[in-house]
C-alpha cells in the first residue's frame, strides 16, 4: 500500500482492553476520529475469559456451598445439591454474552470505528490491519495507544506442548468436571480455580514450587489460605517443582513428574503459572517502541513509550494485572492526551483473590513494611469476632492491618473472610485520605455489617507506638 492508502485518525487504539476501549469511546464521544482494532475479544480479556466468567463460576460455587448448608439456616432442601454442567456452562455464557453484546452497542453508539482484526506496526504510529472479514487497512494515528493485554504463560516442561492441558482461559469452556485435577501454580489464579473445582466435587491437587501459596502475601496469611483450601478438600503440595508432563495412552490420566522423581496424576491439568504480554507479533521495533526482555512495553510514569505520541496501558505495559488498574490507566491517558499531567506513581491498587472466603488486599504487607525499615503496629481479629459473620455462619478467616507506629496511618490490610472484597474499599479510602486508624476505630459503622469489623480490628491497637493488644476472641465481643 502506498501513502495515499493510509487513513489518518486522531487516535488509534491497538487492543480493546479496559483502558483502550474506555479511551476510544471517550475520545470518540468528544468528536475525535478514533479507530480501535481488537484481535478477537469484543470488550477485552476481562469480560470474555478472565474476571467476569471466573467470578460468575465463583458465584455458582458459593451458591452450592449455601445450598449444602441450608439446614444450618433452618431451610430444608430435598436431596443433595449438585452441579449440572450444562446449566453451569449456560450461566457463565449468558453473563459473558450479555456483556459482549452490550459492549458492541456501546462501541457503535460512541461513534468510534471498531475493527475486528490483527494489527502489525509497519511504520511510526502506523499499523497494517488484516480484518476478520479478509480485508486490509492501513491506519496512522496522531496518537497511538497499545493495549493488547496478556495471555496465559506456558512453562518449559518436557512434554507439555504434546499434552493437551488447560490454562486459565481454556478451562472456561467447561467441557467436563473431572473427578481429579492437578493445578500447577499456587498464585491467585491457581488458588481460585482449586477452591472452585473442589467445591464442585473434583479432587484437586495443587502443586506449588515455592514454599508457600500466594508468594506476595505475608506467610501467616498464605498459611491460612492453604488451610482453607485443605479444608475444602484440596491436596496442597508446597515446595515441589514439575519437570515433565505426559498423558497416558488414549485419553488417560495426565502424569506430572516432579523434580524428586515422584509422580502425581489427575484426569486434567490446569497450568496457572502466570501470564505473558501479547506483543510478540506487533512488530513494535518498526514503530520505535521498546519492550523489556519479558516482552512488556517500556513506559514511563505517564504511560509514554519510547516512541513519540505512542502510549501503552494495561497488562501489556506492565501495569498491575487487574482490570481496575487498566481502567485507572485510561484516566491517566485521558488526562495526558487532553493537556493534563497525570502519573502512575504512588497509586494505591487493591485486589481481591476470589477464594471462598475471599482475600482482599491493599497497600503494604507486614513484611514489605518492615523491609522498608518502618516501625509498625499490627491489628488482627478472627472473622468469628464480627457479629455479621456469626449471623451468616461464615466465620472462617482473619483480618489483619498494618499501621505506621509513628504516624498511626494505615499502611496496608489483608482481609481474609466473607465480604472482604467489599470492605477493603473503606480501608483504601482511609489510606487515600491519610486518616489515622483511630478515625475508623471510632466511627459509627452500621451494625450488623461486615464493615463493622473495622471498628473491632482497629480497637485491638492502643495509642502507644509499637504496642498491640491481644485480638479479641469470638466470644468476647457482644453480638448486639
Amino acid at each position: 500500500m502506498g501513502e495515499r492508502n493510509v487513513e489518518d485518525v486522531d487516535l488509534l487504539v491497538v487492543g480493546g482492553g479496559k483502558a483502550g476501549k474506555s479511551l476510544a469511546m471517550d475520545r470518540a464521544k468528544a468528536d475525535w476520529n478514533v479507530v480501535m482494532v481488537e484481535r478477537d475479544k469484543i470488550g477485552g480479556t476481562c469480560i470474555n475469559v478472565a474476571c467476569i466468567p471466573t467470578k460468575a463460576l465463583v458465584g455458582s460455587a458459593r451458591t452450592l456451598i449455601t445450598a449444602r448448608r441450608a439446614a444450618e439456616f433452618g431451610v430444608d432442601v430435598d436431596g443433595e445439591p449438585s452441579i449440572s454442567l450444562d446449566r453451569l456452562r449456560r450461566h457463565k455464557e449468558s453473563v459473558v454474552d450479555a456483556m459482549v453484546t452490550a459492549h458492541g452497542k456501546m462501541f457503535a453508539d460512541s461513534g468510534m470505528d471498531f475493527v475486528l482484526g490483527s494489527a502489525r506496526f509497519v511504520a511510526e504510529r502506523t499499523v497494517g490491519i488484516q480484518t476478520r472479514t479478509g480485508g486490509t487497512r492501513m491506519v496512522r494515528g496522531r496518537e497511538v495507544v497499545i493495549n493488547t493485554g496478556t495471555m496465559p504463560a506456558q512453562p518449559r516442561l518436557d512434554g507439555i506442548t504434546e499434552t493437551r492441558v488447560w490454562n486459565s482461559e481454556t478451562i472456561l469452556h467447561l467441557e467436563r468436571l473431572p473427578d481429579t485435577m492437578l493445578v500447577l501454580g499456587g498464585g491467585y489464579v491457581g488458588c481460585e480455580f482449586a477452591s472452585m473445582f473442589a467445591t464442585f466435587g473434583t479432587r484437586v491437587t495443587l502443586l506449588q514450587g515455592p514454599g508457600q501459596l500466594l508468594p506476595r502475601e505475608d506467610p501467616d496469611v498464605a498459611e491460612q489460605v492453604a488451610q482453607i483450601l485443605s479444608d475444602q478438600g484440596v491436596a496442597v503440595r508446597l515446595g515441589v517443582r514439575a519437570q515433565a508432563v505426559r498423558r497416558e495412552s488414549g485419553y488417560g490420566d495426565i502424569v506430572v513428574t516432579l523434580d524428586d522423581g515422584r509422580e502425581v496424576r489427575g484426569q486434567e491439568l490446569l497450568v496457572a503459572t502466570g501470564r505473558t504480554p501479547v506483543t510478540a507479533d506487533l512488530e513494535l521495533d518498526t514503530a520505535g517502541v521498546a519492550v523489556t526482555d519479558r516482552g512488556f512495553v517500556v513506559v514511563d510514569d505517564h504511560l509514554r513509550t519510547t516512541a513519540e505520541h505512542v502510549w501503552a496501558a494495561g497488562d501489556a505495559a506492565g501495569s498491575p494485572q487487574f482490570t481496575h488498574a487498566s481502567w485507572h490507566d485510561f484516566r491517566i491517558l485521558r488526562a495526558n492526551l487532553t493537556g493534563g499531567d497525570a502519573v502512575t506513581t504512588g497509586r494505591l491498587v487493591p485486589y481481591t483473590v476470589f477464594l471462598t472466603p475471599e482475600l482482599a488486599r491493599v497497600g503494604l504487607t507486614e513484611g514489605e513494611a518492615r523491609a522498608q525499615g518502618r516501625s509498625v503496629k499490627i491489628a488482627r481479629i478472627p472473622v468469628a469476632a464480627i457479629p455479621r459473620a456469626k449471623t451468616l455462619h461464615d466465620t472462617v478467616g482473619t483480618w489483619k492491618a498494618v499501621v505506621d507506629a509513628d504516624t498511626d496511618q494505615i499502611l496496608g490490610a489483608a482481609l481474609l473472610g466473607h465480604g472482604s472484597g467489599e470492605v477493603v474499599a473503606a480501608v483504601q479510602v482511609a489510606m487515600l485520605g491519610r486518616l489515622p486508624y483511630q478515625r475508623i476505630r471510632d466511627a459509627a459503622l452500621a451494625h450488623p455489617t461486615m464493615a463493622e469489623g473495622l471498628n473491632l480490628l482497629f480497637d485491638t491497637l492502643d495509642d502507644q507506638p509499637q504496642q498491640r493488644r491481644t485480638a479479641p476472641a469470638a466470644g468476647d465481643i457482644p453480638s448486639g
